[in-house]
């Protein structure tokens, strides 16, 4: 091209690559396109400003900071959490007992008095002093002996048992033979003497005598051991005695 000469612009622009040269756009619709696009976004603009979609951005936007700030900023301290009430149990309307009352909840003791609480003494066992080796021991003390069971003796002076008195001989009497003579007889379970034997005698044979078979001939009560019936030997005591 030559300096100086005005170029004129062709009436139509080029075709471009790959277009047929029947679809080329004027220039005035490009620029009514141009000015819907702006109005659209204008608009779109608009509603978003009313339905508070721009708010929500912004304050997705601002959120960052703050959390931030929240978390560069030192923990607040533990509070225990308070203690939880109980509620009452509704009572039935029908019962005319007094509504139960709330129990207060005992609050845990606080970690710094159990911390200097001090420790409990041990407690003191009694210890018994141990025995020394070969000091004397005192003896035992003797156990009493059970008392013996009673013994009641046999007896032939009973009324109802009609013991006649032993005969005395007249040889004896014109002699002038007197004494006292014991015989040991035993007695069984009945009364009955089944042996007899004179163990003191009087000094006359015929007295002896006499009082031996007499003894052998009475009755007697059985003696007694404890309270039950023993059969023994009893002595038996006769005298002759000149009247």
């Amino acid at each position: 091209m030559n300096a100086g000469v005005p170029v004129s612009e062709p009436a139509f622009a080029p075709p471009l690559s790959g277009r047929s040269p029947g679809r080329v756009v004027p220039p005035g619709l490009r620029r009514q396109a141009v000015v819907a696009g702006v109005v659209l976004l204008h608009g779109l603009g608009l509603w978003a400003l009313q339905s508070g979609l721009l708010g929500r951005a912004v304050e997705r936007f601002t959120f960052v900071p703050v959390l931030a700030q929240l978390i560069e900023a030192p923990p607040a301290p533990d509070i225990p959490p308070a203690p939880h009430q109980v509620e009452p149990t509704p009572q039935p309307k029908h019962r005319s007992a007094a509504p139960l009352r709330p129990q207060p909840v005992q609050q845990p003791a606080p970690i710094a008095d159990v911390l200097l609480a001090p420790p409990a003494a041990p407690a003191v066992v009694p210890v018994s002093p141990e025995p020394v080796v070969g000091a004397p021991t005192a003896p035992p003390e003797p156990v009493a002996p059970p008392a013996p069971a009673q013994i009641v003796l046999p007896s032939s002076s009973a009324a109802y048992l009609h013991n006649a008195p032993p005969p005395y001989p007249a040889v004896s009497r014109q002699l002038g033979e007197a004494g006292r003579v014991v015989v040991r007889v035993f007695i069984e379970l009945d009364g009955t003497a089944r042996q007899a034997q004179v163990v003191v005698s009087s000094g006359y044979e015929r007295l002896d005598q006499v009082a031996l078979r007499t003894a052998r001939q009475w009755r007697y009560v059985p003696g007694q051991q404890g309270g039950v019936p023993q059969a023994m030997w009893f002595d038996v005591p006769i005298h002759f005695v000149l009247g």
